[in-house]
């Protein structure tokens, strides 16, 4: 019988998930930044480290590599290049091993200019490209490449499962609400996940239809936030890319009230 494989997240920092995907025996670790936590983990899942993913190079993604390299010294880290601590380049379409499968590579530039994501199966992690309701902010990339990456990202399946690593949920429905006050589908998904945080529960993995149906970042087409757009800066484009960065922008300063 093969192997069931999971997906579990484990909390470092202060809204940070490790995604570790793993079996009974043998485990994938995403964009640990820290140590610490997953060490504990895998010890009490009796798992050993087989590689680590990496999706860009801030140090909340790859501040627990040292320790990890310590620990595992023969365990692969792959990422972009250049990234420190990342043992094996990898880019645009290549192919990586994983429990229960393989998982592409894709370059989604936009939050930094090198960012990856995996796609394994049903499962995407998408590191802080896409977040449940909302998006990365741009560091080092471009607004029109985040845009271009989110799209791509929205052309996978619906039953997709979306992994990001940070739990900025709640923050990202606040400001779907703000363009859409009215809108009862997020009203009732901000309840829905209010209750999980209260539980100290998470609200990921998302499902990539839903995200499609409520993420305003994904709907830039849509008529609503153009309307949103324009209202917020008059002078903006009508186009998707447009509409795009004018609530990207907007979202760097929004404040719930």
């Amino acid at each position: 019988m093969a192997d069931i494989v999971r997906v579990t997240p484990v909390k470092a920092f202060s809204d940070n998930y490790i995604w570790v995907l793993h079996d009974h025996r043998h485990a994938i670790a995403v964009d640990p930044g820290d140590a610490a936590p997953l060490q504990a983990f895998l010890a009490a899942q009796q798992l050993t480290l087989q590689a680590v993913w990496i999706t860009h190079h801030h140090h909340d993604h790859i501040g627990g590599l040292p320790a990890l390299r310590s620990a595992w010294p023969q365990c692969p880290v792959y990422g972009p290049s250049g990234v420190p601590g990342v043992t094996d380049s990898v880019g645009e379409g290549d192919l990586l091993a994983a429990p229960g499968g393989s998982a592409r590579v894709y370059a989604t530039p936009g939050h930094t200019a090198n960012h990856l994501v995996y796609h394994c199966g049903q499962h995407l992690f998408c590191g802080d490209t896409l977040f449940a309701a909302g998006c990365g902010r741009v560091f080092d990339g471009t607004l029109a490449s985040l845009h271009a990456s989110l799209q791509r990202l929205a052309a996978l399946p619906d039953d997709t499962c979306c992994y990001p690593a940070h739990e900025y949920t709640l923050g990202n429905l606040q400001f779907a609400l703000a363009l859409e006050p009215d809108n009862a589908r997020l009203l009732q998904r901000w309840q829905r996940d209010s209750a999980l945080r209260a539980q100290d529960l998470p609200t990921l993995p998302c499902r990539l239809g839903e995200e499609k149906r409520d993420n305003p970042f994904l709907r830039c087409d849509e008529e609503a936030m153009r309307r949103a757009a324009q209202h917020h800066a008059p002078d903006s484009g009508g186009d998707g890319a447009s509409v795009f960065a004018t609530l990207r922008l907007w979202k760097n300063d929004f404040r719930a009230p």
